[in-house]
């Protein structure tokens, strides 16, 4: 620095350029005297000024080195090492209006540097004696103008921000913080321990482009179905790694709010519902693994109807045959056929396969947001609705796990938010006995290639999709309205079993214009009576896999 080079001035080398010149008063001065003090002291001023500049550095720096102990938190990445969350330095710009000194100067200059904001409210607060802000967050670039401009009001607090690159997109899975810089949901508050101490990056399961691209699909059936909220799971049924994970609606991480309505809670984790029929996956999946029934196993005489102490359970389709397999059953959805395959299995051994695949217990997670199916107590009428789906609860998320492990080759597994670093498939405990995997898999294919299956709309070319629908009544004031739940439960590629996929939508509407198309087939179907029946779910999950397939890379 310049100012240290002045600091070993020696004054004597330079005595001819400041001699002076005796008056005859002795009291006169000559002009090289004087110029010799101002310079003395310009000298000192410079080495004090400087010195105050060092010091004040010094302290700025202590304060950023403070802060960045104190409340600095690490990045959340995603499983390629895309920034999710980040904490930043930034600069918040405000101003004191009894600082001002020319207030249209002052307005003309900050529009230079701020073309496109609104000065109405400035102006306003410029005309009060209170501090208010400029702008926060402000852009290096802006803050060098402001600086320029050298303006005494214009204030300037430095401080650390958590910025969230995605906005939406992981809002419920990375979750909030508060003011103070501690997590309060999502990852943001499970991990918030390590966040706080650890320097490296946590590496999150998911994936940004997929999650985008079925945020994406869940957003254009809003607008044609209407539906109160939806959500979507997508997950490696071997490690159960989640790669996606939706639930809309959804909010901006980046405005910090607190989220008090119903509307924003995590459906895909928190929310509790009567699923419907792809429980009776669950129920074929359960006999077999007893050995109390084979796919081929024959029903016969099923009736349209029957009751169960005040419960009478009705056949939703009366041109479902009275005679059928086990498999057949599953295929064609059958209500009837179903609660006699729970009745064959009994309470006990149906309460405990249900309890083992996870989908009646709370599952330990990596957020805290997450639901816990409704407590009920067995008998045989609970057994029969049980059987088809009916006045039983439980998650996506523990939909998306009974699903893996019943098609996996009956390997237990943990979903988790966090990427795997070292996956061994021999530390994996099967439950389920051998072979149950591959019934299971060959009725769900079935169920979206065959006519008499009810999720025909999934099958896309080349991605060999399998699968259950489910169509609920919602629970309302100790009966049932007429608001529904849609869901479909896919495993794909169905030959070498990798990912599950779970689209529920949340109370949708009659779409009279939405236009089905079959796979493969000719013609297409406007509006009802295809949304009327789980087809909603089915339709959007095949428009799924059709766009994330070839970031997965799984057709054959």
């Amino acid at each position: 620095m310049k100012i240290i080079k002045k600091k070993g001035l020696i004054l004597e080398d330079y005595e001819d350029e400041f001699s002076y010149k005796q008056s005859k008063s002795g009291l006169s001065i000559s002009f090289n005297r004087i110029a010799f003090i101002f310079f003395v002291f310009l000298i000192i001023s410079i080495i004090f000024s400087s010195k105050a500049i060092y010091l004040g550095s010094l302290e700025l720096e202590s304060k950023k080195i403070n802060l960045d102990k104190t409340d600095y938190r690490a990045s959340i990445v995603d499983r390629s090492g895309n920034i999710l969350a980040k904490t930043i330095m930034m600069t918040n710009v405000g101003i004191n209006p009894n600082l001002v000194i020319n207030k249209k100067n002052l307005i003309l200059n900050l529009k230079l540097i701020f073309p496109n904001k609104n000065f109405d409210e400035v102006i306003k607060k410029l005309n009060g004696d209170k501090f208010f802000y400029l702008q926060k967050k402000i852009t290096q670039d802006k803050l060098d103008k402001i600086i320029l401009l050298g303006d005494k009001s214009l204030i300037y607090e430095e401080k650390i921000s958590r910025i969230y690159p995605h906005k939406n997109l992981f809002s419920h899975v990375i979750g909030q913080i508060d003011d103070n810089n501690n997590g309060i949901s999502g990852i943001e508050k499970k991990y918030d321990y390590e966040l706080r101490k650890k320097s490296q990056p946590l590496q999150l399961s998911m994936d940004i482009y997929l999650q985008h691209l079925i945020r994406e699909e869940l957003i254009k059936a809003k607008n044609f179905f209407n539906y109160l909220g939806s959500a979507s799971i997508l997950m490696d049924i071997n490690t159960g790694e989640v790669l996606s994970m939706i639930s809309l609606p959804d909010f901006d991480l980046n405005k910090r709010e607190s989220i008090k309505d119903v509307n924003y809670i995590n459906r895909a984790t928190k929310g509790v519902y009567e699923l419907g029929s792809v429980f009776k996956t669950f129920t074929f999946a359960a006999g077999i693994n007893e050995n109390i029934i084979e796919p081929e196993t024959q029903f016969l005489d099923l009736k349209k109807q029957l009751t169960c102490g005040k419960f009478l359970i009705r056949e939703y389709d009366e041109e479902i045959p009275s005679n059928l397999t086990a498999e057949e059953i599953l295929i064609r959805s059958g209500n009837i056929g179903s609660v006699r395959i729970g009745q064959k299995i009994g309470i006990e051994k149906f309460s405990e396969f249900l309890k083992k695949i996870g989908v009646l217990k709370k599952i330990e997670f990596d957020i805290e947001e997450v639901g816990e199916p409704i407590p009920f107590r067995w008998g045989k009428c609970k057994l029969a609705t049980a059987a088809f789906g009916h006045g039983i609860t439980t998650t996506p998320l523990q939909l998306a796990k009974g699903y893996s492990i019943i098609s996996n080759g009956g390997f237990d597994i943990n979903p988790t938010l966090i990427k795997k670093q070292n996956f061994n498939k021999m530390n994996k405990t099967q439950i389920l006995n051998k072979g149950v995997s591959d019934k299971v898999n060959a009725a769900l294919r079935k169920i979206v290639t065959n006519k008499e299956g009810t999720a025909g709309f999934a099958n896309v070319p080349g991605y060999e999709v399998a699968g259950k629908t489910g169509t609920a009544q919602k629970s309302s004031l100790g009966g049932y309205s007429k608001a529904r739940v849609n869901t479909f439960a896919a495993i794909f590629p169905i030959s070498n079993p990798k990912f599950v996929l779970i689209v529920i939508l949340d109370e949708p509407k009659l779409s009279k214009n939405y236009i089905y198309k079959y796979r493969n087939k000719p013609g297409s179907f406007v509006g009802t009576p295809f949304n009327t029946a789980g087809w909603t779910s089915v339709e959007i999950a095949g428009k799924i896999i059709e766009n994330i397939g070839p970031i997965l890379a799984t057709k054959y």
